[in-house]
């Protein structure tokens, strides 16, 4: 199978990140996030776009039932000898084979719009970079734009409180790197992009560690990370 082929690999991606992909495939997927830059930009970028529109729905809340049927089933609690398992009505089976086929319908739509779908903050992505740490985990998402450079931390990301992380450009020419601005700890950090930030004059991003509030020198104090830019 051709994961490098665009189109299955922002199905995959899709389908990942909404959770519908499952058991062995989903085992392969994660292994190839792990070999694979361009599927884990892809994964990552999903996660921004359709955790955006989840934002958007309204929580539902389920019955107790719910909860503690998943508890019987991870064997958490002992069900009671006289608990009567109750089948579904029809209309609740029927409702949920409605919900499965939507979410499959979904990724498709969401696949085949994809260019339309994706300018959310900024229509004008062209340039994602994502910094991963020795085991390959990814800790920070970031993007670029026309003018900004937006950056995410992700989960992995166990940062230290007394630090600061400096994100920088590397020149292809040799020079000295430029400094972009701090990184988040948590959450989402919008950068404005320089104008000399191109992917015709920079060879790679570098993450360095810093006192709070950044390099006191200018340059960078000690480099962690390094990561190149891919054009999307």
């Amino acid at each position: 199978m051709n994961y490098a082929k665009e189109t299955l690999c922002n199905a995959l991606a899709a389908e990942y990140v909404l959770g519908t992909l499952k058991g062995k495939a989903r085992q392969r997927y994660e292994t190839l996030m792990m070999e694979n830059q361009t599927i884990r930009e892809t994964t990552w970028l999903w996660e921004q776009h359709l955790n955006g529109l989840g934002e958007g729905l309204k929580p539902v809340q389920p019955p107790p039932s719910v909860w503690n049927n998943i508890q019987q089933k991870l064997g958490w609690v002992a069900q009671s000898d006289n608990v009567v398992t109750l089948k579904p009505e029809k209309s609740n089976s029927k409702r949920w084979q409605v919900l499965a086929g939507l979410s499959t319908a979904a990724v498709l739509l969401i696949v085949l719009l994809m260019p339309l779908t994706q300018p959310t903050v900024e229509p004008n992505i062209s340039s994602v970079a994502v910094v991963t740490d020795q085991a390959h985990q990814p800790l920070w998402l970031i993007e670029l734009s026309d003018n900004h450079i937006f950056t995410r931390a992700t989960s992995n990301l166990v940062a230290q409180q007394n630090k600061d992380y400096e994100l920088w450009m590397v020149p292809d020419d040799g020079s000295a790197p430029v400094s972009l601005g701090l990184l988040p700890k948590t959450g989402d950090v919008q950068l404005v992009r320089p104008s000399q930030l191109t992917l015709a004059g920079v060879s790679a991003l570098a993450v360095s560690i810093e006192p709070l509030g950044g390099s006191p020198s200018g340059s960078p104090t000690e480099v962690l990370y390094i990561s190149p830019l891919t054009k999307v």
